[in-house]
């Protein structure tokens, strides 16, 4: 089986509530899923517990938008912010493979039902574009009030996620992004780059507070990755303007 290298898109949110403003999470999760983005959501804990009503919205964001929901302790986010971000590219990939698989070999068949060495050798195709394949991440963060004193341990995950991701050989891209903003219900904290190590300079000018406009918060992370690709395309076409003159 030969997969095409693609880009793998992501949205990590990352909170410790539920919303309650706005667009429904869950519809908005549906929408980014339809455009090939995969939503996955880390529900940050304390000393405290998230409520069955957070638990189960944190879930179905998670699920209508084919990712992965983590419930943690703060003290433990850096780790499940890797094994997330990890995790939901191997979930995407073997989904691409299921259905190559299903195309090649009839409707029913899946990675699952492959027998043991072919399933071997297909997961070492998976890995390698795990490895290989270009990457879009963008990270939402719950700003809210039960926020504040979370938000050094998010900026330390975020920066020791950086570190892991620019060991794989395929590109990164990140994006951060926060809800509530200081004027707006989402503010773009940083654009489109390699280097989330930017952020050490700007999470200092945070300030936690206000409502958790969750739904808005996805829906403005879907047309960020609309926006990236335009701008990416448009650099392209002059880079071969540029190559064409010389």
């Amino acid at each position: 089986m030969k997969l095409k290298k693609g880009t793998l898109k992501q949205i990590l949110l990352i909170t410790d509530g539920c919303s309650n403003k706005g667009e429904d999470p869950v519809a908005m999760a549906s929408l980014a899923r339809e455009k090939g983005i995969t939503v996955n959501v880390i529900g940050v804990m304390e000393n405290d517990a998230i409520d069955e009503k957070g638990m189960a919205e944190i879930e179905g964001i998670a699920m209508a938008g084919g990712g992965i929901s983590q419930i943690v302790y703060a003290q433990k986010l850096s780790e499940t912010v890797q094994m997330v971000t990890r995790k939901a590219m191997t979930q995407t990939l073997q989904g691409v493979v299921n259905r190559e698989l299903r195309q090649i070999l009839g409707s029913n068949t899946s990675l699952e039902e492959l027998p043991p060495d072919q399933r071997g050798e297909v997961m070492e195709v998976v890995d390698e574009l795990g490895e290989t394949s270009d990457l879009e991440v963008l990270v939402l963060i719950d700003t809210s009030a039960s926020m504040k004193f979370k938000l050094p341990t998010v900026k330390d995950a975020l920066l020791d996620l950086s570190l892991s991701l620019n060991a794989r050989s395929g590109s990164n891209s990140f994006s951060v992004h926060v809800f509530p903003g200081k004027r707006r219900d989402v503010e773009k904290l940083l654009d489109w780059t390699p280097h989330l190590d930017k952020l050490t300079g700007i999470f200092p000018k945070l300030a936690a507070g206000g409502v958790t406009p969750t739904g808005p918060a996805i829906q403005e992370a879907v047309a960020s990755f609309s926006k990236n690709r335009s701008i990416r395309g448009l650099l392209s076409r002059d880079e071969e303007y540029l190559d064409e003159s010389m």
